[in-house]
């Protein structure tokens, strides 16, 4: 009796009416937003109305040197990936454009707020009056925390309802705010373009929480998992938002100078040779050589993934692209052998395949930045921190999966997984999409039908009038 009324508990029926819930936590969790903010967060000296005196305080003689000047351009380039790129290219799923796109910003724009919080409790509160000051490296910092939270979002698309993404990204980004401040201020280590901070985090907790949250019967919603022609041509548009201003990613936070230049380069070359080795790789997978979209909008970013760790380094121009080139490699053949194998043997349903772009050249990029820091010095990093990190975020993964499978989030059932017409209000109708469904698939089965007829009327001279009467038939429809 208890295990059947367990079963009845988590595996019952499931109710994806969120008209109370989603606004209840939209709006609590806005007002909360304002309460925390009107407690905490201040202006930065070079944001303020004294920015006059500050000038004066520090031998400033130019408003050019304010932080503005040299930071707002890439922060202009990542938000355009943040919202634009990552929306864009969760558009490529046939029947959940409006999800992919829609909780992108809905994430996004909940996600920057309590990451300004989150970072600035963790590097930048102000011991004199307990206040958090941002500025325009607060705001680059947050959207590279809600990065992480979306390529999160990307292994479980399709299969989660927006209720859970707020509570997805509310945990999602108070774990990044932990470990960055794990990795960057106890081990020291140096990582620019955030392919440990930033890809292996959002890639490995999005595989942790889908693996929790596995589907059993989700190929029940497997026509609707695919893509179709227009939606892969807006998610390309979405990958070449990334790919253009990839190089301002993981440059935006380096140092002024050299640094910041050198990481624009690396990253310049790195995405080039990752295009060109997606392209050959996913032709030579192919029986007959051709392309699949999927390597095309995904591989071709992972010389940037890669490239992140070791962006401000020296490790010269050839190094970065023999980078992208390793990059490109490991990412087609994830999506050719990895995600399948995963889906299979391990449980883990990666809809927007996070572990081929993200998770594994996170690690590449790391093992790069690792190796070049070694030529460069010999510095020697505490493990200690690290170890009790690691375990709690275990504990807390697990934790916040139990969570997340609670029946009271409106979550769709697997076989309406991957449809915007569960949370959304789409124009046309089930009829409408039915009788496009017979509009696509009627036309052939009549060809077919009408050529195989043609032969046995050929010697009857009767070809004429079956080509007239299929012309009739498919115009008569197209009308429809």
């Amino acid at each position: 009796i208890v295990d059947d009324s367990c079963k009845n508990f988590w595996c019952g029926p499931k109710n994806t009416n969120v008209r109370i819930s989603l606004p209840a936590i939209c709006f609590i969790w806005q007002i909360a937003m304002i309460a925390l903010f009107a407690i905490f967060v201040r202006y930065d000296p070079e944001a303020d109305a004294h920015w006059t005196e500050y000038m004066h305080q520090n031998n400033i003689t130019s408003n050019i040197e304010n932080d503005f000047y040299y930071r707002y351009p890439s922060f202009q380039d990542v938000h355009v990936m943040i919202f634009m790129g990552f929306g864009l290219l969760f558009t490529f799923l046939k029947r959940y454009s409006f999800g992919g796109v829609g909780f992108n910003f809905l994430i996004s724009a909940f996600g920057l707020q309590w990451a300004l919080l989150m970072q600035g409790w963790f590097h930048s509160l102000d011991s004199t009056d307990w206040t958090i000051k941002i500025g325009m490296k607060s705001l680059i910092n947050a959207d590279f925390c809600v990065a992480g939270c979306l390529i999160a979002f990307g292994a479980c698309l399709g299969k989660v309802s927006p209720i859970q993404l707020m509570v997805m990204t509310l945990c999602g980004v108070s774990l990044f705010a932990v470990e960055e401040y794990v990795i960057l201020n106890l081990i020291h280590a140096k990582d620019t373009g955030g392919s440990m901070v930033i890809h292996t985090f959002g890639g490995y907790y999005g595989l942790t929480i889908s693996w929790i949250l596995y589907r059993p019967n989700l190929h029940q919603s497997k026509r609707l998992r695919g893509s179709s022609y227009h939606s892969d041509v807006f998610a390309m548009i979405g990958t070449l938002f990334l790919w253009v201003h990839w190089p301002s990613f993981n440059s935006a936070i380096g140092n002024h100078g050299d640094g910041q230049h050198r990481a624009v380069i690396n990253t310049y070359l790195s995405l080039a040779a990752s295009v060109l080795t997606t392209f050959a790789v996913s032709s030579l997978s192919a029986k007959r050589g051709k392309l699949s979209m999927v390597h095309i909008q995904n591989a071709t970013l992972a010389g940037g993934v890669a490239m992140g760790t070791a962006a401000e380094i020296m490790v010269s121009p050839y190094s970065a692209l023999v980078v992208g080139v390793c990059s490109g490699i490991i990412s087609t053949f994830g999506f050719v052998v990895l995600t399948p194998f995963m889906e299979k043997h391990m449980k883990i349903q990666d809809t927007c395949g996070i572990h081929n772009l993200h998770a594994m050249p996170g690690v590449l990029g790391g093992a790069v930045g690792a190796v070049t820091a070694a030529f460069a010095s010999t510095s020697v990093y505490g493990q200690e921190g690290w170890a009790k990190a690691r375990s709690l975020k275990q504990g807390y993964l697990f934790s916040l999966g139990c969570i997340l499978r609670l029946p009271c989030w409106g979550d769709p059932e697997d076989e309406n997984c991957f449809d915007d017409e569960v949370y959304w209000e789409v124009t046309a109708t089930k009829v409408h999409i039915l009788a496009t469904r017979l509009c696509c698939w009627t036309p052939m089965l009549i060809i077919n039908k009408l050529c195989r007829r043609s032969v046995l009327c050929q010697c009857e001279g009767k070809i004429r009038s079956q080509t007239r009467f299929t012309e009739r038939m498919l115009l008569h429809m197209h009308i429809g």
